[in-house]
C-alpha cells in the first residue's frame, strides 16, 4: 500500500498558498483545493485515469479559512492514504468530511486571523514606520507571515496525523490560547503606538489631533466586529474619504 511521505505533505502546504488563486462564486476554494491535494493524489493513485477521478471529485465546492484549510488537508489526505487501501469513505463520505473540517476551521481562523493577527501585525508596522523607515514594512511581513506559515505547514502535518479529529476539542482551545496571547499582544502595541501617536517626543499633540485619532480608533473598534465590508461600502467610504480631504485643504 502506498503511504504519503513528508516531501508530499510539505508540497501540500506550498500549494495551499494559492488556495484562493482560482477562487470563484460557484466552487470558491475548491479547485485551489484540488490542487492542493494534487501531490497526495499522485502518490496513492498511479493510475491516471483513477487519478483523474479522485481529483475531479476534490473540485467540488470548499470554504474555509486559507490559512487553518490546511488542517483540513492534510486529514482529507490521511482519508484518501485509507481510501486507496479499499478502507476509507467513499466520494459522499468525504466531501460531508471536506465540509464538516472546513466550516469548523472557518470558525476557529476567521477570529485567529482576521479580527487579531492581522490588526496586531498592522499596528507593529506602523508603529515601526513612524519615523519613515522601510522597516515597518518588514516587521508586518514577518509577524504576520510567521504565525500564518508556520500554522499552514504545521497544519498539514498535524491533519495527516490526526484525521479528522485535528478539530477537536483539545486543538480548539489550543488555538483559543493562541488568540488570547496575540490579543494580549495587540492590545499593548496598541497602547504603546497611541502614546508614541499623542506625545511624540514628549511633546503633546493638539487637541484636535487627539480627538481626531480617538475617534479613528472607536470606529476602527467598532466596524472590526462586524463582517467584511462589501464592495458598496468599500466605495462609498473610498467617497467620503476623499470629499473630506477635499474639504480639508
Amino acid at each position: 500500500m502506498a503511504r504519503l511521505r513528508r516531501s508530499d505533505l510539505a508540497r501540500m502546504a506550498l500549494r495551499a498558498s494559492l488556495l484562493q488563486a482560482t477562487w470563484n462564486y460557484e466552487r470558491q476554494q475548491g479547485l485551489g483545493w484540488a490542487w492542493s491535494l494534487g501531490p497526495a493524489l499522485r502518490r496513492l493513485y498511479p493510475d491516471h485515469d483513477e487519478r483523474c477521478a479522485r481529483l475531479a471529485e476534490h473540485t467540488a465546492y470548499f470554504n474555509s479559512q486559507p490559512t487553518l484549510a490546511s488542517f483540513a488537508l492534510g486529514a482529507v489526505a490521511a482519508l484518501e492514504e485509507r481510501r486507496a487501501a479499499g478502507e476509507g469513505p467513499d466520494a459522499i463520505g468525504m466531501l460531508r468530511v471536506r465540509s464538516v473540517l472546513g466550516a469548523s476551521l472557518a470558525a476557529l481562523g476567521d477570529r485567529l486571523f482576521w479580527l487579531t493577527l492581522r490588526p496586531l501585525a498592522a499596528c507593529l508596522g506602523v508603529l515601526f514606520a513612524l519615523g519613515g523607515t522601510w522597516r515597518g514594512a518588514l516587521v508586518m511581513w514577518l509577524c504576520y507571515n510567521v504565525v500564518h506559515q508556520s500554522l499552514r505547514f504545521a497544519g498539514v502535518g498535524l491533519g495527516y496525523r490526526e484525521g479528522p479529529a485535528v478539530v477537536s476539542e483539545a486543538r480548539r482551545a489550543q488555538l483559543d490560547r493562541l488568540t488570547r496571547l496575540l490579543c494580549l499582544g495587540g492590545s499593548v502595541v496598541v497602547g504603546v503606538l497611541v502614546a508614541v501617536l499623542l506625545v511624540p517626543g514628549g511633546n503633546p499633540r493638539p487637541v484636535v489631533f487627539q480627538a481626531t485619532l480617538s475617534a479613528g480608533l472607536g470606529l476602527g473598534l467598532i466596524v472590526a466586529q462586524r463582517p467584511r465590508p462589501s464592495p458598496t461600502e468599500w466605495a462609498l467610504g473610498v467617497g467620503a474619504l476623499c470629499l473630506i480631504a477635499a474639504w480639508w485643504r
